[in-house]
């Protein structure tokens, strides 16, 4: 067809399969366990929906003025957006427009090729390591470059790099953005949020669809230096001035005042990952030392897919993917104790 010839046309990104059966347990889109802090909840019920027939604050300024207080930041060095993935397109659009080539790992969070692709950048995958680690050698800037991302602790791996590793990094590309996907960083990590004070081209992102169990709800920002921030609204307010809708706003903020539950949940999970460390290791498993919310395993002796649809037919769900480096091993969900309990013993029962 003749239209056609107008289209564009990408390969997009494949999320985890959403399953919804009863007493499936769903260990393959690294979802939170357990349900958001009693504080969100008093809010839901406080909620005036005749509210929502006006449009949100297209500043996001509730949400934006908690998490500034929250971490010591100002207002204006914090940039929110409907999850970490929107905040991501949009630092993408905003900071990646040079005809040099960004980098990123090429095991890693299987979003940034399609948005390189869609927005017409030019990109390079760089080869982990054979542990599944960056090599900082790789990002040292002998080359242009037009940017650089990566996540931090690494996705799918749950490989962490510590701290001065991505200051290097930082210190050697003062010419372009470096960019800190730290969806996974509450599990183990220092985060890299005090280089922004340092440096004027790191942009750190986060989410509370991980630790603050709110992936539902769509919530994500990023923390950088004030004229960052301000170029990332340039682009938002020419692409969408209400990105974040009323409820979110309440019930994001709502979270950010409970600080005791966010800690509790984060250190429950983190015990269940080092328990079932222990266990997979006694059936064989071979992994990387996560500190995610996800463990990325392989068995020497089994197949990856096999395993996969040895879980799945008992309503338990993991998550394969299909690359060369990669095949052979399943990304697992760290659940509640029961449900970690259930996947090792189905494991033991066909790993004999």
């Amino acid at each position: 067809m003749s239209w056609e010839k107008n289209v564009r046309k990408v390969v997009p990104y494949t999320p985890g399969e959403q399953p919804n059966r009863s007493n499936m347990i769903k260990l393959n889109t690294n979802e939170c366990p357990y349900p958001p802090s009693p504080k969100v909840k008093e809010a839901l019920k406080e909620l005036d929906y005749e509210k929502f027939r006006l449009y949100p604050d297209p500043a996001a300024a509730m949400l934006t003025d908690a998490l500034a207080e929250y971490y010591g930041l100002k207002n204006t060095e914090v940039f929110v957006g409907v999850g970490s993935d929107d905040v991501l397109a949009m630092a993408f659009m905003t900071f990646f427009n040079g005809t040099d080539p960004i980098l990123f790992p090429d095991i890693t969070y299987s979003f940034y090729d399609v948005w390189a692709e869609l927005l017409k950048i030019p990109y390079k995958q760089v080869p982990l390591d054979d542990d599944f680690c960056i090599r900082i050698e790789d990002y040292m800037g002998k080359e242009p470059v037009g940017g650089i991302i990566f996540p931090n602790p690494n996705a799918p791996t749950g490989v962490l790099m510590d701290l001065e590793s991505i200051e290097e990094i930082v210190k050697a590309n003062p010419e372009i953005i470096v960019m800190v996907d730290e969806a996974y960083i509450d599990f183990g990590g220092v985060s890299a949020l005090p280089l922004i004070q340092k440096y004027d081209n790191v942009l750190i992102i986060q989410t509370f669809s991980k630790s603050r169990a709110m992936a539902g709800m769509r919530i994500g920002y990023a923390m950088g230096n004030e004229k960052l921030i301000r170029y990332m609204n340039d682009v938002k307010f020419s692409f969408n001035s209400y990105t974040m809708n009323t409820p979110a706003l309440v019930l994001g903020t709502a979270a950010l005042q409970d600080e005791a539950y966010f800690k509790e949940i984060v250190g429950k999970i983190v015990a269940t990952r080092e328990r079932v460390k222990k266990e997979l290791r006694e059936l064989g498993f071979v992994f990387g030392d996560s500190k995610s919310n996800f463990i990325f395993a392989s068995h020497p002796d089994y197949e990856a897919e096999t395993l996969f649809q040895a879980l799945r037919e008992k309503d338990i769900y993991v998550r394969h993917f299909k690359g060369e480096r990669i095949k052979d091993y399943l990304r697992i969900t760290i659940g509640t104790d029961e449900e970690m309990d259930t996947l090792i013993g189905v494991l033991k029962n066909y790993i004999k």
